[in-house]
């Protein structure tokens, strides 16, 4: 007599291959944005969104925000 497949194995198999591709595919992402953003400003924005919204050039004080009305 043939044994019978264990599908609960096969799936959890599927299931952790499909997860670690799923990780691997996520840091090659996070490794690609942060060469990225080594090349644009030098500066990985870890501490927030602060220098996408600061005005360039000059201090932060210097001008005026002004946010297009949607």
């Amino acid at each position: 007599m043939a044994r019978r497949p264990n599908y609960g194995y096969e799936k959890r198999q599927r299931e952790l291959k499909k997860q670690k591709k799923k990780e691997a595919k996520a840091e090659r992402k996070r490794l690609k944005k942060e060469a990225a953003q080594m090349d644009d400003g030098g500066e990985t924005a870890e501490g927030g969104d602060d220098a996408e919204l600061a005005p360039s050039g000059g201090h932060e004080d210097d001008q005026e925000l002004v946010w297009p009305e949607t």
